[in-house]
């Protein structure tokens, strides 16, 4: 039998997907970009704090009359880190800590001089400090650490049975819970991740007994928690700073000014205000933010614009939905159609292409996903 060759409609079909999949790539970009003046955009980590510093940056950009985009609650700190490397974002609110610890933990620095050595050779920079030092701790309600007679980290070694309950980048991260745990000799076995707002209600609940805290959270008093003495002197201090790629400050002559502005322009106990507006009386980040741009820095900002409503967010995300799937769909069929030729012409090859197909159809997306990261760029 002679073999089947490919319907000329099927080939056009082919042809057009490939051709809508190329126009929608070269018109995405176009879409976000600022034609006219450069945008500095800002990203920042999941916890309020860097929501809220994410903020404060984008509006003293936006008093100097640059425009900004904030990337918002992007991950946590590996995501915000490449994304900076990447060029996807040109700042980000870090803590010299976690520079230290976290980051750079492989390069065996000896102190934060080095490690800004380090980023020069990458083409990034850090501001001054921004003025509070927001470190890590370890708390307890009031009347249970009351109850247990424990006062430091060093007294948890007496209570074996007790709950731990860290934020799950706490849990991983170099000077985290595994560090700490080998430091102190801790034996606690119970020892879970849990995202850090919901860390709080399972202390007040009575569901956990230990968790982290960062030193400036509005909830700690808010609680009436206990802060434990690090006694052995296990976390370093965590500066907040601004990371920023070097040529920001070539592609925006503002940007100097801005980052001049914030240095030395929060102090804990303002940071920690900040962080109690938001969390506690329900005030959005974006307005706090501004709030501190206009009173303290006394830079004008422009008003605050009402969020978008409940119905437009729906319309903004059932719109990228449709382009994400328009997009892998035209690729493919770009990629299946060809495949599915070569496979009916050619059997022993088919064999194999399909027994491709079927294990990577085997492979969870999101495992997929991961694969994908460095050849999209994916950098938050």
């Amino acid at each position: 039998m002679a073999a089947s060759r490919p319907h000329p409609s099927a080939t056009r079909t082919s042809a057009h997907a490939g051709l809508l999949v190329l126009i929608l790539l070269l018109l995405l970009p176009s879409c976000q970009s600022e034609e006219q003046q450069p945008v500095a955009t800002v990203g920042s980590k999941t916890f309020t704090e860097s929501v809220i510093l994410g903020e404060v940056i984008a509006s003293a950009f936006e008093s100097q009359e640059v425009p900004s985009h904030h990337r918002r609650q992007l991950g946590g700190t590996r995501f915000l880190w490449n994304a900076l490397l990447g060029g996807d974002i040109d700042a980000y609110p870090e803590y010299t800590g976690t520079l230290l610890e976290e980051i750079l933990a492989g390069q065996r620095l000896g102190g934060i001089d080095d490690a800004f050595s380090v980023l020069d050779s990458l083409g990034l920079a850090a501001s001054l400090p921004l003025g509070f030092n927001n470190t890590y701790a370890i708390g307890m309600r009031e009347d249970r650490a009351e109850e247990l007679a424990i006062a430091s980290v060093s007294d948890l070694r007496r209570h074996p049975g007790l709950r731990f309950g860290f934020s799950n980048e706490f849990m991983d991260r170099g000077d985290g819970w595994p560090s700490l745990r080998d430091h102190y000799r801790l034996p606690q076995s119970d020892v879970r991740g849990v995202d850090h707002d919901l860390a709080y209600r399972g202390l007040a609940t009575g569901s956990i007994d230990v968790i982290d805290l960062y030193s400036t959270d509005a909830e700690i008093d808010y609680y009436g928690l206990r802060v434990l003495e690090d006694d052995l002197n296990h976390f370093p201090e965590y500066r907040a700073v601004i990371l920023y790629r070097k040529n920001l400050l070539s592609r925006i002559s503002e940007a100097g000014d801005v980052l001049d502005a914030l240095s030395g322009s929060i102090s804990d106990d303002r940071m920690i205000a900040m962080n109690r507006r938001v969390k506690i009386d329900g005030v959005r980040e974006r307005e706090v933010a501004r709030a501190f741009v206009r009173d303290d820095l006394g830079l004008e900002v422009a008003r605050v614009e009402a969020g978008p409503t409940r119905a437009e967010r729906i319309w903004q995300r059932t719109v990228e939905h449709l382009v994400l799937v328009g997009i892998s769909l035209g690729l493919a069929i770009v990629v299946a159609i060809p495949l599915g030729v070569v496979s009916a012409r050619r059997r022993k090859l088919g064999q194999v292409i399909l027994g491709i197909v079927g294990v990577i159809y085997t492979i969870p997306s999101l495992a997929l996903l991961v694969f994908m990261i460095p050849l999209i760029g994916i950098g938050g």
